[in-house]
């Protein structure tokens, strides 16, 4: 593999790679130090689409680490984004499955939020939503996935934030949005547009934010198949750390690898500085 140097910019994943859950990974702090001190921009980009840009600001606080909301960018985000680009949010309703991380950018971008069991029929054929857009919800219920099969079976777009079947906890690796999305399409027979990793949108979208092409940054992630897939696809180089959820051993299955694979960020820090 070849050394770490003339780097611009990053695209950094956060799960299993800064932290675990709420446990920070060790070399967090020095980590986003050395970034400052060698003037090394980056956009943390994350498939998780339950927190707010501004909750991930007070949670690496928390940690010791000051970063800014224009320095994140969450797949709740990359999905308003990719919607406004599409419809015109004033006359858009859209029925969510998801947080406040996913729930606040479409407030904020004025589409509407349908409710509960506010489906399309033949007799109210102007109600019901235009778009189900699902992200992890841990207060996910019957009711809202019995109304996001009726909205999709009504001719609702279905769209995931990102299709992560699991996710790695201070617990454990546990489900994730991608289990969500398996069982609405289970159960209509639609599968998914999806806006996060692997998919390219989002890095596309913070390669435009950072203001540089593709040959001048590096994605850093810890999953195989969403993080390294996703920059394979937009071109960008990408290293994987074995904090989170691969390990070397998958490289196996996949005809595509990471250019760097390293143990931790620590190592990363070592690297830069060296």
């Amino acid at each position: 593999m070849e050394p770490l140097k003339d780097i611009r910019t990053l695209i950094i994943d956060m799960d299993g790679v800064l932290w675990h859950g709420d446990l920070p990974l060790p070399g967090l702090i020095a980590f986003f130090q050395t970034l400052r001190e060698k003037s090394i921009r980056f956009i943390l980009a994350t498939n998780n689409a339950s927190k707010t840009a501004e909750q991930y600001v007070a949670k690496l606080a928390k940690m010791g680490v000051t970063v800014s909301r224009d320095e994140i960018l969450t797949s709740s985000q990359a999905t308003t984004l990719y919607l406004a680009e599409r419809a015109k949010p004033a006359a858009t309703r859209v029925f969510v499955i998801g947080e406040d991380g996913l729930r606040q950018p479409l407030l904020e971008r004025g589409f509407i939020l349908t409710d509960l069991y506010e489906v399309k029929t033949a007799d109210n054929p102007d109600a019901g939503a235009h778009y189900v857009v699902c992200g992890m919800d841990h207060d996910v219920s019957w009711d809202k996935l019995a109304t996001a099969t009726l909205n999709i079976r009504a001719g609702a777009t279905f769209v995931g934030t990102n299709p992560d079947v699991t996710l790695p906890t201070e617990y454990g690796i546990t489900h994730g949005n991608g289990a969500i999305l398996a069982a609405i399409q289970a159960a209509t027979d639609i599968a998914p547009i999806i806006i996060g990793k692997p998919e390219p949108i989002m890095y596309q979208q913070a390669l435009k934010l950072l203001g540089v092409g593709p040959d001048e940054t590096i994605a850093i992630g810890d999953r195989l198949g969403t993080d390294i897939l996703g920059a394979v696809r937009a071109n960008i180089r990408s290293l994987m750390v074995l904090t989170g959820v691969s390990c070397e051993a998958d490289f196996a299955a996949t005809d595509y690898r990471p250019d760097w694979v390293m143990p931790d960020i620590r190592d990363i820090t070592r690297a830069l500085r060296g």
